[in-house]
């Protein structure tokens, strides 16, 4: 069977070898005559696939002692609402940075407990850049930020410092750099990029935030809830939680975040070198904003696009169409997706060049 170069925005590519231990989870869990997915959530062997997902998580990013790491239900898209539930306070109102068509679906959220504020916005340039010199005022009770946009291909580089709590949603590239987990309060993230198979979120929050919400949060919104109950407090989605701790056994295996950042950084120079040296091919985000983990592009001459699409097919490349809010072409570049891939991926954008001379 011929490679497929797999560049599918989320879910997306994850290691073979995840693959592998897991699809064999599904038969046979710790040589118990098992499936994964039909044993007790509470059973001694999950509860350790539990324990060592989280470890992992604060072993790989470096999380502080005074943090915690949960894995729960629900998806990014319901930690918008968890976010604002668990970090609004005595001023009711969260600070918005709306970099996104994600980050404006959050800010949407907060109006449900209180009010949302937008500090900045690029929707004027269709998210195509990443504000900068914007006000952080000291009547927010907390600043939201989403770290990288899969659909506009832009990503924070520096990120906010000050009073005012900061919550990111990592979802699109958590594990792919170096962070400073301390100068985060609330950070969450879906699963479906860079840690595993749809299904779980992870949140890496400080502990000083438990129960010190001014509204009231129903108990499955808490996160209070599943701390006191170390992610357990209801049936968690097992398989999913189970192939994050795999990805993160393979992350910890290559080096970690030194070695994913280095690999990281050489598939994106690679891509966007061809972008801004191709006369066919230009780039739809700023260049200081560019994303490591999306690309986005598209060809000056849009009649080309269908041959072009052509020419990906035949290469087994698969999932380069751009999203409809932008079109052209989305590379996305996660973690797991090898270095031969991208480099297939500028075979065909020179070959394309070369047949129109």
């Amino acid at each position: 069977m011929s490679k497929v170069h797999n560049y599918s925005a989320g879910p997306c590519i994850l290691p073979q070898e995840v693959f592998e231990q897991a699809s064999k989870s599904i038969e046979n869990f710790n040589d118990l005559n098992l499936s994964l997915i039909e044993i007790s959530h509470r059973s001694k062997d999950f509860v350790e696939v539990m324990d060592e997902a989280r470890y992992l998580v604060k072993e790989v990013l470096n999380v502080p002692d005074n943090y915690d790491v949960l894995f729960l239900q629900g998806g990014a898209s319901l930690g918008f609402l968890k976010a604002a539930y668990n970090m609004m306070r005595t001023n009711k109102c969260g600070g918005y940075l709306v970099t996104g068509a994600w980050a404006k679906k959050a800010a949407k959220e907060a109006n449900f407990m209180g009010n949302s504020k937008i500090v900045a916005s690029s929707e004027d340039q269709n998210f195509n850049y990443i504000p900068k010199n914007y006000e952080v005022t000291s009547d927010l009770d907390y600043f939201h930020v989403t770290s990288n946009n899969t659909i506009f291909g832009t990503q924070i580089k520096d990120f906010y410092s000050g009073d005012v709590p900061l919550v990111c949603d990592m979802s699109s590239d958590i594990f792919s750099r170096k962070i400073n987990v301390s100068d985060f309060d609330l950070i969450y993230a879906g699963a479906q990029k860079n840690m595993g198979p749809a299904g779980t979120t992870v949140y890496i929050f400080n502990k000083d935030i438990l129960g010190k919400s001014s509204v009231a949060i129903p108990t499955m919104l808490d996160l209070k809830t599943h701390a006191d109950k170390d992610s357990m407090f209801n049936t968690p989605p097992v398989f999913s939680v189970y192939a994050s701790m795999l990805t993160l056994r393979w992350l910890k295996s290559i080096g970690g975040l030194d070695s994913i950042e280095e690999i990281n950084n050489q598939k994106a120079e690679l891509v966007y070198n061809e972008i801004d040296t191709n006369p066919l091919f230009s780039g739809t985000a700023e260049v200081e904003d560019r994303s490591t983990m999306n690309a986005t592009f598209r060809l000056n001459n849009e009649e080309l696009n269908e041959e072009f699409m052509s020419m990906l097919s035949d290469a087994n490349i698969s999932g380069l169409k751009g999203h409809r809010s932008v079109g052209g072409f989305r590379a996305s570049m996660y973690n797991a997706m090898p270095l031969e891939s991208v480099k297939t991926l500028v075979d065909v954008m020179q070959e394309l060049t070369n047949k129109k001379g």
